[in-house]
């Protein structure tokens, strides 16, 4: 099968960012559901930082939303371009990367 071409975006978040007062990443991955987007991950990170931010790592008494949260996607770009304008909404203070990749085995169908 030859190599396809896609686009993967990938969404830094901190735990704490919120949209209508429901963690922002959930709303995100629940919007590309609905949008029917190929796939989509959450990574939580256990250290990081955002916005050259001190490095804040994960403890199991800290209770506080200061970590890194990662939303990546791919689809088709037709695709990718109809629904970035509600993530940019969503995530307006936050990093949005696009980038273009091929997808070396299976398909976007």
């Amino acid at each position: 099968m030859p190599s396809a071409m896609a686009v993967q975006v990938t969404i830094y978040l901190n735990e704490s960012d919120q949209w209508h007062r429901k963690p922002l990443h959930l709303e995100m991955l629940n919007y590309l559901r609905r949008e029917n987007v190929y796939g989509a991950i959450a990574l939580h990170a256990v250290a990081g930082f955002l916005g050259r931010q001190k490095v804040e790592t994960s403890h199991l008494v800290d209770v506080g939303g200061k970590l890194p949260v990662m939303i990546i996607f791919v689809d088709t770009d037709e695709h990718v371009s109809r629904v970035l304008p509600t993530l940019k909404e969503m995530a307006a203070h936050r990093l949005i990367v696009r980038e273009n990749v091929v997808i070396e085995q299976g398909n976007l169908d």
